[in-house]
């Protein structure tokens, strides 16, 4: 498999002949002094107001012709790259009509690709290298805005952080969204992003979708391609609002907004003793109330978070501290210090390391700030589209990679796996709490999620749309440690892989359709009831299968196929599902075993003994 080029950095050796209670005395204050140093990393004010932008995820060779695209993070979850034999930046609905016909009077595979392309999955590459991008980073203008029916159409490639604006200036607000505001309109819609709320018609950004225009290829009578207009009442807005991008182009969006409003937002640290019972009731409590938890050290960070009249006083934001820019330097140096732990420090090291971006966040209030200056105390209150998403990293201009978003792929710093999943909120406790068991049994094994923030925790809808959420639910996020270098395991990854099994498997969770490694979209498709619904529209809008590629045909489960790519090592990397040693690292001391909790996960565990019989 193809590698994104990167820096290296001098090997650093996982064994070594020195006897191991010596070698842990000995690397147990380096260990230290680097957790120490990460530490002033994270408590550097980061106050930054400039920072280059992410690099486009589409480059081209010659002009716009032998291209390859990527994600905002440079890599996906196998490896490889993606290569198109051209790409194109329509800036009207037209151009965009014409370069659907152009690709499908050739049958050549064509996807679409945002402005940073945040999904983590492979859902841009055509495969192959003689497809089309088709890129709406230039399909970003309002359209029309009705005041009077408090309706806003733009075009699909308008960010969430211009969105939101456009509504606020005209005394509107969009009710839900993801936190992040660098996604597209058309990028939400394909991977069902959404807030955190069970109130009202939910928090999933289409289900405020009233019409859509959708462009998909046609015979040859009718020119290759035309728009299809869909409104509230037909049936096909339930395929097209949750798409994975399968059923041609979006153009434009029009959305059913509310009359602006303010929120109040508290956060509030418990310890997680009775979290999984609280998680059954929280989302009826709070109309934007999410819960992040730092399962090692114990804390539960309920977000107390309520709409209140625009009369209340405050003008609050949201600057949220993981979204800004971060100076280079800072990130290479954190890096840097995390393989180091991750490589050849000690439990205690890394959870000493893990214990600080949580301290420093709750120390900042997470970036909200009472005037958009300063933080004074809780409640922050502030206006709907000051406060439901920020991402001021993506916001200046270019500055030389002296400042980046923390995931920029131009620069050796953090890189991470992100995995999402979706629980029935009806079974969200008992999953919970057969994590804190699991957890109960060696939480230093769960440091690693604390120190990127822990698990997050937000509330979905059940949906009407064919691949929304299928019941009421409860969506968990975490981001964890991956190597640059591939087939290197991580520590206590069994622990990571086993949470994820027990969630999809035992407790019949979905994954995010824009987050998450492969083996987590095995079978994903029969848990939900409409999937021939949509597989229908998807044969009538594309009968040749212009817009489908091998990954999608694998989540969709087309003709029994399966996203698994089973080989040896393909466990670590999240490829797979372990049925053999050989899918772990047997040579590195990762043997397939069963889970700890789950019994009937299969995970890639390190065993000493067995290694040095191995050996």
């Amino acid at each position: 498999m193809h590698r994104r080029p990167r820096h290296q950095l001098p090997a650093l050796s996982r064994r070594s002949s020195t006897p191991s209670s010596l070698m842990a005395a000995m690397q147990a204050p380096r260990c230290l002094a680097r957790a120490h140093f990460t530490v002033l990393l994270f408590l550097l004010p980061i106050l930054l107001t400039g920072a280059s932008p992410p690099p486009d995820p589409v480059t081209c060779t010659h002009g716009t012709s032998d291209c390859t695209v990527t994600n905002t993070y440079g890599s996906f979850p196998d490896r490889t790259i993606c290569r198109a034999a051209n790409a194109t930046f329509p800036t009207t609905e037209q151009e965009l009509v014409a370069a659907i016909a152009a690709a499908a009077a050739a049958k050549r595979k064509v996807k679409v690709a945002t402005s940073h392309s945040h999904s983590f999955p492979k859902l841009a590459c055509p495969g192959g290298r003689d497809g089309t991008i088709i890129s709406t980073e230039r399909l970003n203008k309002t359209v029309s805005v009705d005041k009077a029916r408090r309706l806003l159409t733009v075009e699909a490639g308008m960010l969430l952080r211009d969105l939101v604006n456009v509504a606020a200036n005209a005394g509107l607000a969009l009710p839900h969204s993801p936190y992040w505001y660098g996604l597209t309109v058309g990028g939400m819609l394909a991977t069902g992003a959404h807030g955190s709320s069970l109130w009202g018609k939910g928090s999933a950004v289409h289900e405020y979708v009233v019409k859509i225009r959708i462009v998909t290829p046609a015979p040859a009578s009718q020119g290759f391609a035309f728009v299809r207009e869909l409104v509230a009442g037909d049936a096909d807005l339930d395929a097209v609002k949750v798409s994975l991008g399968v059923l041609g182009v979006i153009s434009q969006v029009t959305f059913e907004l509310q009359p602006q409003f303010k929120r109040s937002v508290t956060f509030v640290t418990r310890d997680d003793k009775d979290m999984a019972e609280k998680l059954a009731v929280w989302g009826g409590l709070h109309e934007f109330g999410d819960v992040s938890w730092l399962p090692r050290q114990g804390k539960a960070i309920y977000r107390e978070d309520d709409r209140v009249d625009v009369s209340t006083p405050g003008n609050g934001l949201n600057n949220y501290i993981g979204f800004r820019a971060q100076p280079a330097v800072g990130l290479l140096a954190a890096r840097v210090a995390e393989e180091r732990l991750e490589e050849n420090g000690t439990d205690i090291a890394r959870c000493l390391a893990a214990r600080l971006p949580a301290a420093t966040f709750e120390l900042q209030a997470y970036g909200f700030t009472n005037d958009g200056v300063f933080f004074t105390g809780y409640p922050v209150v502030g206006f709907q589209h000051r406060i439901q998403a920020s991402g001021t990293c993506i916001n200046s201009h270019e500055d030389n990679l002296l400042t980046t978003c923390t995931w920029d792929p131009r620069i050796r710093g953090p890189f991470f796996y992100q995995s999402g999943f979706s629980v029935a909120v009806s079974k969200a406790p008992a999953f919970v709490a057969d994590v804190q068991k699991l957890r109960d049994l060696n939480p230093r094994a769960f440091c690693g999620m604390d120190a990127k923030m822990g698990v997050w925790m937000r509330y979905v809808k059940a949906s009407s749309a064919y691949l929304g959420k299928p019941e009421d639910s409860l969506d968990f996020d975490f981001t964890y440690y991956r190597s640059y270098t591939e087939g290197t395991p991580r520590a206590h990854a069994d622990v990571y892989d086993e949470v994820e099994q027990m969630a999809l498997r035992k407790y019949g969770g979905v994954p995010h359709w824009g987050k998450g490694r492969n083996f987590a979209f095995d079978g994903a498709i029969a848990k939900y009831p409409k999937a021939k619904d949509f597989l229908k529209v998807k044969e009538r809008y594309d009968p040749d299968g212009i817009f489908s590629s091998e990954w999608s045909d694998q989540v969709l489960g087309i003709n029994g196929s399966s996203p698994n790519l089973v080989a040896p090592g393909c466990a670590i990397e999240g490829l797979c599902v372990c049925s053999d040693d050989s899918h772990c690292a047997p040579e590195q001391g990762y043997f397939c075993r069963p889970g700890k909790v789950y019994k009937e996960a299969r995970v890639c565990a390190f065993e000493t003994t067995r290694l040095v019989d191995e050996l």
